[in-house]
């Protein structure tokens, strides 16, 4: 796998964040807004809005949900119980899970259980009459993910939300670190829904955000859709709010060749993809810093 070189990170992550938008380099479409409260009202307010055109034309609404970001929840059932907007045509396809180091799934209260999460900050916002059926609701884990992978495969989803992480990964479609078993583009785009362990940056990445710096208590691993059922989809709709930790993903994204050391570059290829990000996300430290002399 042919490695991005310093000298092209250096010259992505020095563009300022307001020449991000329409930058004559940039690969994939991206939009920045001001902060997470705007982010999630964006993102809330499309997704209503999709679901609602969807009724109108009498059809189902197939998604692939993210437990994170979640800046999109509280604001999406707002509108959806002050809007009375019934949710019977949703049908949601959860795109992760984390797993212990057995690959089993990890207790309902642990702060990465997604399914504890969605269930509590997403289903349990909505007003009950207005919810998806639970039929409708698809938990992706050890012995689902055939049957999920196959659906979406046969079915592709009409909307996949999501952000990237701070290797690019997507869902957790990270960057493969395995000396010996090295993947091309094609072999990430072709991937597929499977269990797998997590790389150790992105353990320290959550263990940052969550608890404390406590990687001994992130989940070792994780059961995913592939790339290939994510990039089926009609719309990707991908967002971060998380700052410093996703920078130098976004400029890899907008700027770079695809490469499965960044597996968010795939959106490249996608007829409607859109990344959106915070000022603080699209800003990077180096850009911040021209002084600096980073060519060693």
């Amino acid at each position: 796998m042919q490695k991005i070189s310093k000298s092209s990170l250096l010259e992505w992550c020095s563009v300022p964040a307001s020449e991000l938008e329409n930058h004559p380099a940039r690969r994939v479409p991206f939009r920045m807004v001001e902060d997470s409260n705007a982010m999630g009202r964006i993102m809330a307010q499309e997704f209503v809005d999709s679901v609602v055109a969807a009724q109108q034309d009498g059809r189902s609404y197939r998604v692939i949900l993210p437990c994170g970001p979640t800046a999109w929840m509280a604001p999406f059932a707002q509108m959806v119980n002050s809007g009375r907007v019934n949710l019977h045509n949703l049908e949601v396809f959860h795109m992760d899970e984390c797993l212990d180091w057995q690959g089993q799934e990890v207790p309902s209260n642990h702060p990465y259980n997604f399914r504890g999460t969605m269930e509590r900050d997403f289903y349990g916002a909505i007003d009950s009459d207005l919810r998806p059926p639970i039929e409708q609701r698809h938990w992706l884990n050890p012995d689902t993910l055939l049957h999920i992978s196959a659906a979406l495969i046969a079915e592709p989803a009409d909307l996949a939300y999501g952000g990237w992480g701070q290797d690019g990964h997507v869902a957790y479609n990270q960057a493969r670190r395995n000396a010996f078993s090295e993947i091309s583009v094609d072999d990430l785009k072709n991937s597929v829904a499977r269990i797998q362990d997590n790389n150790v940056d992105t353990i320290i990445a959550l263990s940052q955000r969550t608890l404390g710096g406590a990687y001994q208590f992130v989940p070792p691993m994780s059961v995913t859709l592939g790339m290939r059922e994510i990039l089926a989809a009609r719309k990707i709709r991908l967002f971060s709010d998380t700052g410093a930790w996703k920078q130098t993903a976004l400029r890899v994204a907008l700027f770079s060749d695809q490469t499965p050391e960044y597996p968010v570059t795939l959106l490249q290829d996608h007829p409607d993809a859109l990344l959106t990000a915070t000022v603080a996300t699209a800003e990077h430290v180096i850009s911040l810093n021209p002084a600096w002399d980073l060519s060693q």
